[in-house]
């Protein structure tokens, strides 16, 4: 009798110190149906930011004499936020602040 108390024990302590799967998630990012359409009139390419917040994100690089959509993600809609395109030579960055997130909107560099 002994022994079978015992080996019910042990399977309840095994059982109770098992791994249980856990899902961690992060919170869904905003959603955003804008874009920004950056027409760049320098004859060198320049990398695209969106300053929400007081952070700088990565929308895209866009050639020289050339022009291209970037969607906007990570930002909600009707946002007031800063764009900015800089250099790929010396760094020297063109801004537009005071932008507000809608649609597509359309900016020339300079």
């Amino acid at each position: 009798m002994r022994a079978i108390i015992a080996a019910v024990m042990l399977a309840t302590s095994v059982a109770a110190c098992g791994g249980r799967t856990v899902e961690v998630q992060s919170a869904p990012a905003p959603v955003s149906d804008a874009a920004v359409n950056v027409t760049n009139n320098l004859s060198e390419p320049v990398n695209v930011y969106i300053n929400a917040g007081g952070e700088d994100i990565f929308l895209g690089q866009v050639g020289g004499g050339s022009a291209m959509s970037l969607p906007v993600k990570g930002v909600s809609s009707g946002s007031t936020v800063t764009l900015k395109a800089t250099r790929m030579s010396d760094k020297y960055s063109y801004s537009k602040s005071g932008v507000v997130l809608s649609g597509t909107y359309l900016w020339q560099v300079p």
